[in-house]
């Protein structure tokens, strides 16, 4: 089963009590073929005759375990998906002891109201076209606020969800100097002050090296699935994100076991751990699934076979090597 794998004693995986996790999307370019381009659709396309992209793609959207990059959920969908429309299914992978980051092409009233309902505590980017009233000042700098219902809603439940707001812009950025607002569902400046929940957001880029890892190590760069048609690619997608969990998997436990103490993940080479895997895989792939047989059953299965199979194979005469002269 596909969990967090980040244990207690994992560096780098918790802040205050809080499993880190990310919330992003991507996407993959898949076989161009006419079920492919039905069933995903292409990108649009300023070059070209038709306008549109050179392949079909596949639009992704995943859950990221911060401290040892491991997606711990995901969906699949066309390309003309929105990210917030998979989403749904995705943030239903949250827990109470898990705070989720996402970027602000996730906030909206329904997502925000559906993944807090999980007991997970969040921490999204807001877009600058989503009213924020201040209700009450803090402290920290922070503010109360309320996410309220809109014409594009559905939820029946329309009642403002409480918030609470940061904003800050990065010394040094260069211009036009981007202005970050981040909405929490920590109400309570003590517990998570906002500082550092600002330095805690830019984690979120966590997950964007998690998808270079799958898209360009893992598939190999500038490649596309391979598959022709569309259960076969969503199959191969499926196939990329459980080799590239248990990886990381591998990377963690090789982490938490070195001396003198325990690693944070990140350090470690996904590249490296690749190349060492995939130069061990021939020797695992001569044992079949359920391992080898006990000598007892080999033994059986020489008898109840082939009789040559129970006697022990004779020598052959050496034959002479293609360079030697055999005597007439």
């Amino acid at each position: 089963m596909v969990a967090p794998v980040a244990t207690a004693g994992t560096p780098g995986a918790w802040y205050r009590g809080w499993r880190v996790m990310s919330l992003d999307g991507t996407t993959l370019d898949v076989g161009d073929t006419a079920a492919n381009a039905e069933a995903f659709g292409r990108p649009a396309s300023t070059r070209g005759v038709n306008a549109t992209g050179a392949f079909p793609q596949l639009r992704l959207v995943g859950l990221l375990e911060n401290g040892t990059h491991v997606i711990t959920a995901a969906q699949l969908g066309a390309y003309g998906t929105h990210e917030r429309g998979l989403a749904v299914d995705v943030v239903a992978g949250l827990t109470g002891e898990m705070l989720c980051l996402a970027d602000r092409g996730f906030l909206s009233f329904d997502l925000w109201r559906t993944a807090a309902a999980t007991g997970a505590t969040l921490l999204w980017r807001a877009p600058a076209t989503v009213t924020l009233p201040v209700l009450e000042r803090y402290a920290d700098g922070s503010y109360r606020s309320e996410l309220r219902w809109n014409a594009g809603c559905t939820s029946p439940d329309r009642r403002p969800q409480a918030v609470r707001v940061l904003e800050y812009t990065l010394e040094g950025a260069p211009s036009p100097v981007t202005r970050y607002r981040l909405v929490t569902s920590i109400l309570e400046p003590a517990r998570a002050p906002a500082a550092e929940l600002a330095a805690l957001y830019h984690e979120r880029w966590e997950i964007e090296t998690a998808f270079d890892e799958f898209k360009t190590h893992l598939r190999g760069a500038q490649r596309v699935l391979r598959s022709k048609t569309p259960d076969l690619v969503r199959q191969e997608a499926w196939g990329f994100l459980l080799t590239h969990y248990a990886l990381r998997a591998l990377m963690h436990e090789a982490a938490l076991g070195a001396l003198p103490k325990a690693r944070d993940p990140d350090p470690v080479s996904f590249t490296h751990t690749l190349r060492v895997v995939r130069r061990t895989l021939p020797q695992v792939a001569a044992l079949p699934p359920s391992g080898p047989p006990a000598p007892a059953a080999r033994a059986s299965a020489g008898r109840r076979g082939d009789p040559a199979r129970g006697r022990q194979l004779e020598s052959r005469p050496r034959r002479a090597p293609r360079r030697e002269t055999q005597d007439e």
